[in-house]
């Protein structure tokens, strides 16, 4: 790889602020994602998390992995700094990275509704969507010559994989191959296939966010989210489910869909041992047909509007679904909430009267969003629950909820002390990340294995762990393989 020159320029020392330039020629670069730094990294970007410390000559492209904010949310920025390139991404992608962008832009640099028209504008000329699995040449020169490649990583809708291939015109077969996982999926995601790893590498970018852990079984996770919910729902009060806006709230209605269908199956009369109302889990308090599931979040409901555009992405059981007449997204119970007026009147209406419901909204962490709003009313209440279906940042509220809330301790919500007791419960196997396992199965799933493997986007431990696992692997394989973390 002595030819190209990779710059990182966010992610190699951190998890956040995704960003890696990769020089073809002393003209001509690629970037890969441009993502905003997050909780403890901000601080490795100096003064201003969005701000580039980087020039943008000779950035030809920009290549999206996908649209999560820690990969793209300092494109506003690099199209303020005057690049002029196209944006590379998934056809998914392409129509959920403006949504993403648009709200980064209104909450980051102005809600000027004029000059937010213009930025769009902006984004959508430059993007460019890649169908998955072929190859397009970005740069060739009498010389040289790359091509690049988008496969589906598994992580959310349009999320990539990248591809490069390096070599030189009419010399193909000797090219070199330098992958970026970007972020890789978990297998048993809802809607989303499982990723297939390339079939070779000579240099791997890979992300080792959990390159320290394995997951909770994910094959059941959806039985035990029904086993947390009832557990609430016996409480006679609302569920609370602080929840992302794009892919775990999408995967949240997909499974709530199957506990609806499921359990409207099994009440349905069958003979002598009809059980009208739980079905057959002995749940017989919890009538599933008349819980109301309120889907508080407009970012959220835009995503899903798009996720349910993309159908033709889904996998195969999503697909089975479709075609029996089911409606995973959008489903009879669900209420969606978009204006602030509604969203007030329900958060008062279901504190009054402590009804049944299940509502997701947003931010997964609480440290903003409608969520804060329902915690602030329902916290001091015990009829009510929250369920946590996600990892809760150290220092967040969501973490203080998560540890001090079964105790009966309190949070500090905008400023306010709220005591808790609610009752709160926690929900593992929903990460959308790889662990340890699918990580090394990444590489050596692969025909050829990487000569070199390049650890980034973890923290130092997940990275040095990931790094002796595959150490190892190698050594048992018998191949010859350099591990490094820069």
């Amino acid at each position: 790889m002595n030819s190209v020159k990779l710059i990182h320029h966010g992610a190699a020392e951190g998890v956040t602020g995704s960003c890696h330039q990769v020089w073809l020629d002393d003209t001509f670069s690629l970037l890969i994602d441009c993502g905003q730094f997050q909780g403890v990294d901000e601080g490795l970007a100096g003064e201003d998390p969005l701000g580039l410390d980087f020039p943008i000559e000779g950035i030809k492209a920009l290549v999206v992995t996908h649209v999560h904010i820690d990969h793209v949310g300092r494109i506003p920025n690099l199209l303020a700094a005057g690049f002029e390139g196209p944006i590379l991404c998934s056809e998914p992608s392409a129509q959920l990275l403006p949504i993403v962008l648009e709200d980064a832009f209104r909450l980051s640099i102005s809600r000027d509704q004029e000059q937010l028209e213009r930025y769009l504008k902006v984004v959508e000329q430059r993007i460019f969507p890649l169908p998955y699995g072929n190859w397009f040449t970005v740069h060739e020169t009498d010389t040289a010559l790359c091509k690049l490649r988008l496969q589906p990583a598994g992580h959310v809708l349009g999320s990539a994989y990248v591809e490069l291939d390096l070599g030189e015109p009419g010399n193909e077969e000797h090219s070199q191959r330098i992958v970026f996982s970007g972020d890789l999926g978990a297998p048993h995601s809802p809607i989303l296939p499982d990723l297939v790893p390339p079939e070779r590498a000579d240099l791997l970018l890979l992300e080792s966010t959990y390159g320290d852990r394995r997951h909770e079984d994910r094959a059941h996770r959806r039985e035990r989210l029904q086993v947390a919910i009832e557990r609430a729902l016996a409480d006679q009060g609302t569920v609370l489910i602080p929840s992302f806006s794009i892919g775990r709230t999408q995967e949240l209605l997909y499974e709530l869909e199957e506990i609806l269908h499921d359990e409207t199956e099994a009440a349905a009369p069958t003979g002598e041992n009809e059980d009208a109302k739980g079905g057959n889990r002995g749940a017989p308090d919890i009538d599933w047909p008349k819980v109301p599931i309120i889907l508080d979040s407009p970012l959220a409901s835009r995503f899903t509007k798009t996720y349910k555009a993309l159908q033709g992405y889904w996998d195969e059981d999503a697909q089975h679904r479709l075609e029996e007449g089911r409606k995973p997204l959008s489903f009879k119970q669900l209420i969606t909430v978009d204006s602030h007026e509604d969203h007030t009147r329900i958060v008062q209406h279901l504190t009054e009267t402590a009804r049944p419901a299940i509502v997701i909204a947003g931010n997964g962490m609480c440290s903003g969003g409608r969520i804060v709003n329902y915690l602030k009313a329902m916290l001091g209440d015990p009829r009510h629950n929250v369920v946590f279906v996600g990892y809760q940042g150290q220092g967040t509220p969501g973490r203080d909820i998560q540890t001090h809330g079964p105790e009966g301790g309190f949070v500090m919500l905008e400023g306010e002390r709220i005591d808790i007791r609610a009752g709160i419960d926690s929900v593992g196997g929903y990460s959308a990340h790889a662990d340890q396992a699918d990580l090394v199965g990444f590489v050596t799933r692969m025909k050829q294995w990487p000569k070199e493997i390049r650890l980034i986007h973890g923290e130092d431990q997940a990275k040095q762990c990931l790094a002796e696992v595959l150490e190892s692997r190698y050594r048992e394989a018998g191949k010859e393989g350099r591990i490094s973390i820069p």
